[in-house]
């Protein structure tokens, strides 16, 4: 991504973070809630949020960690980092979730330092030739059998052919990408050439576009 991209995409975010719950979340916490399940949170663990948005993620994952927990959030918005900051001291666990704004990849973190990384209608967000970059970062940031979660737009299966929405969507994503900046991508592939090892595979629909829900480990 362009510098020039990164400062129209940090724009963008930084104006809609206050109404983004109102935009997007009440079509997408369907399947954020799903893939967080899937990824099967223990207390203690150290977690990721790579795109922690307005901090719903974050709230579900800090109180799964528990206190001898920590959750980590990176975004490019300051404006989401404000709303985030906000519902999570609501909620009572400032105290187990820090928060950065960065642009990304790579992640300003050490080898090594997190248990899970959770990524929700993040990774699509990243152009294609980033996204094997972005995932090797996630993988030298997690620690040996770590787990990645993925939930994100989806291409649809071997055979199937797009839904008038989803062909709509594609067509606004490569005419008026920084309003619609979502593209549907193949994660299972992706994680795959990443060197994970996938335990979910999941597939659900957002009113008729299809959403991956997968969960892929690292080498222990």
């Amino acid at each position: 991504m362009s510098t020039t991209d990164e400062k129209l995409t940090k724009s963008f975010y930084d104006r809609i973070s206050h109404s983004y719950d109102m935009i997007a979340d009440s079509n997408e916490h369907v399947a954020r809630e799903k893939g967080l399940a899937a990824l099967a949170i223990q207390e203690g663990e150290a977690v990721l949020e790579v795109g922690y948005g307005t901090g719903h993620s974050l709230v579900a994952l800090a109180t799964a960690v528990g206190s001898t927990g920590k959750v980590t959030g990176v975004d490019i918005s300051d404006g989401m980092k404000t709303v985030s900051e906000k519902r999570v001291s609501e909620a009572g666990l400032a105290d187990r979730v820090e928060l950065t704004v960065a642009n990304t990849p790579p992640l300003p973190f050490a080898d090594d330092s997190f248990d899970v990384v959770s990524m929700s209608f993040t990774l699509e967000l990243f152009p294609l030739e980033t996204i094997p970059t972005m995932l090797a970062e996630i993988k030298r940031v997690l620690k040996p059998g770590g787990r990645l979660g993925v939930v994100c737009m989806a291409l649809p299966k071997e055979g199937e052919k797009d839904s008038f929405l989803e062909k709509t969507y594609k067509w606004m994503h490569q005419h008026f990408p920084h309003i619609v900046d979502c593209q549907p991508i193949n994660a299972t592939s992706f994680l795959e050439e990443a060197g994970f090892t996938l335990t979910v595979d999941d597939t659900m629909e957002i009113w008729t576009m299809p959403v991956a829900i997968v969960v892929g480990t690292t080498p222990a």
